[in-house]
């Protein structure tokens, strides 16, 4: 009579044995050990198996595949304890060097561009001289952004500009006076604006860019002189770059002011004594300004007989350029946060 049924019985006592045997057991060493006695030359499972050459052939192949199940079965409890113990022991380092209790690192906010700084700053600055904000549409009518600026269609001033048509009369603003045309129109004096935004004009370098941010301001009243003007563009200087810095108005020609004026300022880097920024002159030109022409009145409705009025426009990328040497107005749009968290 075969004894195959009585070993392969045995087999799987062997299993369940090994169980019991690894489930206390609580490091690696040990439950290698305990593999070893059960799996090893001269383990139990081996130990049992010197047996398989006394049965007939026909019992092998069950015999043998009852072995193979249960070397599986102890490895695979081998593999699930070992993986126990290392979920274990991550846990407890966890707990050790993590204290669940402590508050949470704080997370790095974010902060306004640097654009948005200097634009909420120059803001605040000509506030104090009782201008307030006025907003328009960046993409403007050909009559706003240029005709009611007595700038007509065939005027040669039009080529300074380099403008983007979006067709024939609606092209994206190249500076931000049609908020000062659209704020005559619909009020009447006095009138004291500033007009800050993105313009756009075909120019790209390192001083330039498509798309840059200009701030424009405009007062209007009975008795405005150039004065007025002059005293305004130096009060923003000295607020801006907290310093002492003088400030000159040098004849230009614009087709909205009569007079008109480039602004330039003593050099912010060398005080006035000249130096790389402002190629020795100790001057740098930060924008232009006028008186407003009484064309330009008529044509938006404001009694050139009664009222006077200046203008002045300045770029906030150049004033930022000059007030944190910054090289290269790219850097303003590029998103690199080496550049952004400087300021």
């Amino acid at each position: 009579m075969s004894n195959a049924p009585e070993m392969i019985a045995n087999l799987e006592k062997l299993g369940d044995e090994f169980l019991a045997v690894i489930r206390p057991l609580a490091d690696e060493q040990s439950i290698r050990a305990a593999q070893a006695q059960f799996l090893g030359k001269k383990g139990k499972v081996s130990e049992l198996m010197k047996e398989l050459g006394r049965l007939p052939a026909g019992d092998r192949p069950l015999v043998g595949a009852a072995v193979n199940k249960v070397k599986q079965t102890i490895e695979d409890q081998v593999q699930s304890r070992l993986v126990e113990l290392a979920d274990a022991v991550a846990r407890q380092d966890l707990a050790r060097k993590v204290d669940v209790t402590l508050p949470a690192r704080p997370i790095g906010g974010g902060h306004l561009h640097l654009l948005t700084q200097v634009r909420l700053e120059a803001v605040q600055i000509f506030a104090e001289l009782g201008f307030v904000v006025a907003e328009g549409p960046q993409i403007e009518t050909d009559w706003h952004t240029f005709e009611a600026l007595a700038i007509p269609k065939d005027h040669p001033a039009r080529d300074m500009q380099d403008t983007f048509y979006v067709s024939e009369e609606i092209v994206l603003r190249t500076h931000t006076s049609p908020v000062q045309v659209r704020t005559m129109l619909t009020q009447p004096p006095p009138i004291r604006i500033v007009a800050p935004g993105h313009v756009f004009r075909r120019d790209d370098d390192p001083t330039h860019s498509p798309m840059f941010t200009q701030i424009e301001g405009l007062a209007v009243d009975v008795g405005i002189s150039f004065a007025d003007l002059k005293g305004t563009l130096l009060h923003f200087v000295k607020r801006f770059f907290q310093r002492d810095l003088g400030i000159r108005l040098r004849p230009s020609y614009f087709p909205f002011v009569e007079p008109g004026a480039e602004v330039d300022m003593q050099c912010s880097f060398c005080m006035g004594s000249g130096c790389r920024v402002c190629k020795g002159t100790g001057w740098v030109e930060i924008g232009g300004s006028g008186m407003v022409d009484p064309e330009v009145f008529g044509l938006c409705g404001v009694d050139a007989e009664k009222y006077t009025g200046f203008a002045f426009g300045m770029g906030l990328e150049r004033m930022a350029m000059l007030r944190h040497a910054v090289n290269d107005i790219k850097f303003y749009y590029e998103g690199d946060i080496r550049f952004l968290e400087q300021f």
